[in-house]
Order: C-alpha cells, then structure tokens, then sequence
C-alpha cells in the first residue's frame, strides 16, 4: 500500500499514540529512544507503521523543523 507523502507528514503532528508507554502522545512528540525502541521490535504494519518509521527517520536526521509549520495548519 502506498502513502501520500504530504498525508504521512500531517499525519505526524495530528495523530496521538493509539497504544503503549505513550499512548494519547502526538507522533511527533515520541521521543526518540522511544522509536528506537520500536524500530528494535519491528514497526506495525501498516499506517502506524510508517508514521513511526517516518518519525523514527526524522528524529534521527535532526530534522524535526521540518514539522514546525505542519503544527500550525
């Protein structure tokens, strides 16, 4: 299946956590030991599974001010 690029990005800064130790917390707000702990067990399949590995690229590469106008749409 494939994702919608810009979609993946917005989805981001507006879908909460649906489980686990950070459940109800925006993607973007996951801390990245966290997604490394993650990416550890295997991401989901899926759309949450994107969302977190794109998070997980993201926060990896510094690039989190890429989100910053997102937030504010």
């Amino acid at each position: 299946m494939e994702y919608n690029h810009k979609e993946i990005l917005l989805s981001l800064v507006n879908t909460k956590m649906p489980y686990g130790k950070y459940k109800g917390t925006l993607l973007c707000n996951i801390p990245v030991y966290y997604l490394e702990w993650i990416k550890r067990n295997g991401f989901p399949k899926g759309k949450l599974g994107v969302q977190l590995e794109t998070m997980f690229e993201i926060k990896l590469n510094g690039l989190d001010d890429l989100l910053t106008p997102l937030k504010h749409l």
